[in-house]
């Protein structure tokens, strides 16, 4: 056995021996933080009304024997990158622990990822203060990369977030916008009515309104129309080419919006973006279904063995990573179609009571945990170590897809929906001991580690 693989088997030993101590946790010190407290009490699409009172939000506490947040080291860096770092280091400081070490493949995809791409727009946006270019060559596009990285590294976030989040050097740069200089663009777009529409967002009705989305579509395809596109937008080519420039101009215009605002409202506002982007599908994998299609097709009739293969389909998308409450119900949605093709007619996920905790992470003792659809951060504190919500209702239903997967759209208020989870201020949380899940995640690792 290598000496890695005994450092991960003793770390499962230390771990077993935390489960041994007992500590209560305060509520209200939770409370104290109010962006939590915001997303507590709108935790769900506002059009998305439960039948019942559901359960309450649970934070979600981890231990703290894998703490990587005692050992700040500093950072090497290259000295070729223009990022003021010092004046978003409270930006930096949630990034870190919103990517840490070996929760971040699991956080990726509702925290972690969000994260980082909201602090690299307001690095660029901030250093455009200065240097009045929102976007940098690939040279110091690289530095700059590197750079974030050593500063993650030495605040605890993962060695791998780079690749987990898919952050390349291209990724700051112009890619296709022909426009980056900040003059030009304040020139071209309506900048008032950009920031009248972005800087105050409502994290509850953006996503199906697209007050500041439609904005920064509106600046985009501003920026985006050169001379070539004005002369020859009747062709299938320059319409297309015209759609590219589009999404590459929503990241300049971003960029140019974290500029004009402080740090910390320009990553709540980019937050509250990447949220209603990522909640449109199911970020998981999902498997070939044969299995599950030779045991619920509608010539067999053994409920058992078709809720056994259920069962251990389900557990395949467990294992990747956390989802919201918004895309779990698109898993479902996913899934249920998938199985629809497969030949299989019976709503299996009300034969098998499947429910939409069962799309993310099982954590002990709350089962799965599905993260709030709205922006939440992973907390530390020293007493208490890792913190994050969990936004549950054991009674959720998975619902059987009667359509396309688009019906299953929050913004579609034609649509009826099961039960969700959605908390309400007159309703308390508690803290959940996660020994069990770090356990898990421990665990993971060395059997990866001995495959």
């Amino acid at each position: 056995m290598s000496v890695r693989q005994t450092l991960l088997l003793q770390l499962i030993l230390l771990l077993s021996l935390q489960c041994l101590c007992k500590s209560i946790s305060s509520w209200e010190n939770y409370l104290g933080n109010s962006e939590l407290h915001e997303i507590k009490n709108v935790a769900f699409s506002p059009h998305i009304s439960p039948s019942v009172d559901p359960q309450p939000l649970y934070p979600f506490q981890a231990p703290t024997p894998l703490m990587p947040f005692t050992h700040n080291s500093v950072p090497k860096l290259s000295g070729r990158c223009s990022f003021n770092f010092s004046a978003v280091e409270h930006i930096l400081g949630v990034t870190a622990t919103d990517c840490w070490a070996s929760l971040a493949p699991y956080l990726a995809n509702v925290v972690c990822c969000p994260q980082v791409d909201s602090s690299l727009a307001i690095l660029i946006g901030q250093s455009s203060i200065h240097t009045r270019k929102l976007a940098l060559n690939d040279t110091e596009a690289r530095h700059c990369v590197s750079d974030f990285q050593q500063i993650m590294d030495s605040k605890g976030a993962s060695e791998s977030l780079l690749e987990i989040c898919s952050v390349h050097p291209s990724n700051l740069t112009k890619l296709s916008c022909p426009v980056t200089d900040v003059n030009e663009i304040e020139e071209k777009i309506d900048s008032s009515a950009l920031l009248v529409a972005c800087e105050i967002i409502d994290p509850a009705n953006e996503c199906c309104n697209q007050v500041c989305q439609n904005a920064i579509s509106d600046a985009a395809e501003e920026l985006a129309v050169t001379n070539h596109t004005r002369t020859g937008l009747g062709s299938t080519s320059v319409v297309s080419e015209q759609a590219s420039l589009v999404n590459y101009c929503k990241d300049i215009v971003l960029r140019w919006l974290a500029s004009k605002l402080d740090p910390a409202s320009a990553n709540r506002v980019l937050r509250v973006l990447t949220s209603c982007k990522i909640n449109k599908a199911c970020p998981l994998l999902l498997p070939d279904v044969k299995n599950v299609s030779t045991n619920c097709g509608y010539l067999t009739s053994n409920q058992t063995a078709c809720c056994n293969a259920m069962d251990s389909y389900l557990s395949q998308l467990q294992e990747q990573s956390f989802v919201t409450n918004l895309q779990a119900l698109n898993c479902a949605a996913s899934l249920g179609l998938k199985l629809q093709r497969a030949n299989i007619s019976s709503n299996i996920y009300k034969l098998c009571q499947i429910n939409l905790k069962d799309f993310s992470l099982q954590v002990f003792p709350v089962s799965g945990c599905l993260f709030p659809s709205l922006p939440s951060d992973v907390t530390y504190d020293k007493a208490s170590g890792i913190n994050f919500i969990c936004d549950l209702n054991d009674n959720v239903a998975a619902p059987w897809p009667l359509g396309s997967v688009d019906s299953s759209s929050s913004c579609n208020r034609t649509t009826k929906f099961p039960e969700l989870p959605k908390a309400t201020s007159a309703q308390s949380g508690i803290y959940v001991k996660g020994v069990s899940f770090t356990l898990w995640i421990a665990s993971v690792m060395v059997l990866r580690m001995l495959a």
